[in-house]
């Protein structure tokens, strides 16, 4: 499979291994500003300079000598906040790679197997159910993890036929799924008390607000192991993508690849919506828009991808934070802001017969 850039028109354009270095090196530098523009600004903003010599401080080991307020600040509070949003927004993006290489379609997202809305009825549950085992056990992030990893393996075994996984089946299934959760959702919700109901709104519909260090080494690892995976199979999934039959001949066991991609996406979906509730639209419009500029490889798709989302996802929560000072909106709000028009261009230009760069 060629290494090109589809443009908008359709023609194809090489695109050099250098090229690529440098973009990723300039998304890196891009990742690193908007972490620290995004540690500075907050409901007190902190000179630049003050940020990074309270981070380097912590990195190095002498913490301790920094000023103990500015420090709470800056690495207890924004800190984990910013680093967050940056592994969600990647978690996303990654999944949405693996989900449309899954069901060969672009305008799949990591929400198409009913995932996210699971995740949202398990965290409902958790309030709803109030001090009993259950909700005791498992606290709101293990329910919703709990949850949305069920919904995905419900939406796997109803997708076969004949020992074949479906790629209609899935997409149809996950649909049923998700609106079932997202009723059993609202009726949970019905059951909540005003302040309960208000907490768990603002929840659903996304925040990475009061995200601590804990929160950090799940969704860290989780999305490491799964890209490394990923670009392992960046040749399989080129076949893939290029139809079964294809792949086939080439070699490659489509079967335990569609499981393996099924498993990283919804594992990766699970563990993001689990900690900063539902963020929509992040896993269509990122790979997306990387096709657009380093054309269809996974080697490339991946990596670009991963730090395309981060950088995405750190910059909505700074505007989450900014657009209505003193209050703070949930970042849900953005990216579906974003993500419909996108979406609605993206089925316009599929209508008109324009070439996709998936």
């Amino acid at each position: 499979m060629a290494d090109t850039v589809t443009s908008v028109r359709g023609r194809t354009h090489p695109i050099s291994g250098p090229a690529t270095g440098l973009l990723l090196t300039a998304l890196v530098a891009a990742l690193v500003a908007a972490l620290v523009v995004g540690i500075s600004i907050g409901s007190v903003s902190l000179p630049l300079g003050q940020v990074w010599g309270v981070v380097l401080a912590y990195l190095t080991g002498h913490g301790a000598q920094a000023d103990p307020l500015l420090g709470q600040v800056v690495w207890e509070i924004r800190t984990p906040r910013a680093l967050l949003a940056a592994l969600a927004g990647a978690g996303l993006s990654v999944a949405g790679v693996a989900l449309q290489a899954l069901v060969r379609n672009p305008l799949a997202d990591p929400y198409v197997l009913g995932v996210s809305s699971a995740a949202s009825l398990g965290a409902v549950l958790v309030p709803a159910l109030g001090g009993t085992v259950v909700a005791g056990t498992f606290g709101v992030t293990g329910a919703a993890f709990a949850a949305a990893v069920g919904s995905a393996l419900l939406v796997y075994a109803l997708a076969q036929r004949a020992g074949r996984l479906l790629d209609s089946w899935l997409v149809l299934t996950g649909v049923a799924i998700g609106y079932l959760c997202a009723a059993a959702t609202t009726f949970v919700q019905l059951q909540l008390n005003p302040t309960e109901l208000q907490g768990m709104m603002f929840w659903l519909m996304g925040s990475v607000a009061g995200a601590t260090w804990a929160d950090l080494g799940v969704p860290a690892l989780l999305v490491v192991c799964c890209l490394a995976w990923l670009v392992l199979q960046a040749r399989a999934l080129n076949a893939l993508t290029a139809g079964e039959d294809a792949a086939i001949a080439m070699g490659v066991p489509v079967a335990a690849l569609r499981i393996g991609l099924l498993v990283a996406g919804s594992l990766l979906t699970a563990t993001v919506v689990s900690v900063v509730g539902g963020i929509g639209f992040i896993g269509l419009m990122i790979p997306h828009m990387v096709r657009f500029v380093v054309g269809a490889d996974h080697r490339r798709v991946l990596p670009v991808s991963l730090l395309t989302g981060a950088l995405f996802l750190v910059l909505v929560d700074l505007a989450a934070r900014t657009a209505d000072p003193p209050n703070e909106l949930p970042v849900g709000i953005f990216t579906t802001g974003l993500g419909v028009p996108f979406f609605l261009w993206l089925l316009r230009r599929r209508a008109k017969g324009g070439t996709d760069a998936a």
